[in-house]
């Protein structure tokens, strides 16, 4: 739900800064990167 919409919003803001129009794999990746680090430094 809201941890999705984050990863959509994150995804489209990657895409953007790509230049490209579509949110494609490479951005979610990306950004499930991101989350994934983030909650990592979290938890240290």
């Amino acid at each position: 739900a809201r941890s999705l919409d984050k990863i959509i919003k994150l995804s489209r803001t990657i895409a953007d800064l790509d230049n490209s129009d579509k949110i494609l794999k490479k951005h979610i990746s990306e950004s499930l990167q991101y989350r994934l680090l983030d909650r990592t430094m979290v938890l240290t």
